[in-house]
């Protein structure tokens, strides 16, 4: 989804946390409309490559952090990071989120860090 939606290279999308990462997708209308991965990490559960095909505004990608939450969780895992786009971090914070560091630039748009310890 960011390869197409937000133009970011194939390259850059893919690594090699793909193989062991939890991925969960969001299926409205028969067609996978979002996406997310969780790596379990040994600091905490990376969340990443929170994408949606043009759906945004209906809650989907909150409902898939909190589901991807739950997983971890059930994991025994309760130490969160992720790394937002600079204009999306409200939603993060929503789900008790707090930036840390200063913003930088990943696949050409400007980032920053969160966590939820």
């Amino acid at each position: 989804m960011f390869i197409v939606e937000q133009n970011v290279p194939e390259t850059v999308e893919q690594d090699a946390y793909d193989a062991l990462a939890t991925h969960l997708v969001a299926i409205a209308g028969g067609y996978v409309v979002g996406t997310l991965r969780i790596v379990f990490l040994t600091e905490h559960a990376k969340f990443g490559r929170v994408a949606l095909l043009r759906q945004r505004g209906n809650g989907i990608a909150m409902r898939m952090m909190q589901a991807g939450m739950q997983i971890a969780r059930s994991r025994g895992e309760n130490r969160f990071y992720l790394t937002s786009q600079a204009d999306k971090t409200a939603l993060y914070e929503k789900l008790g989120f707090v930036a840390c560091g200063d913003e930088f630039e990943e696949a050409g748009m400007p980032h920053r860090a969160m966590k939820n310890y």
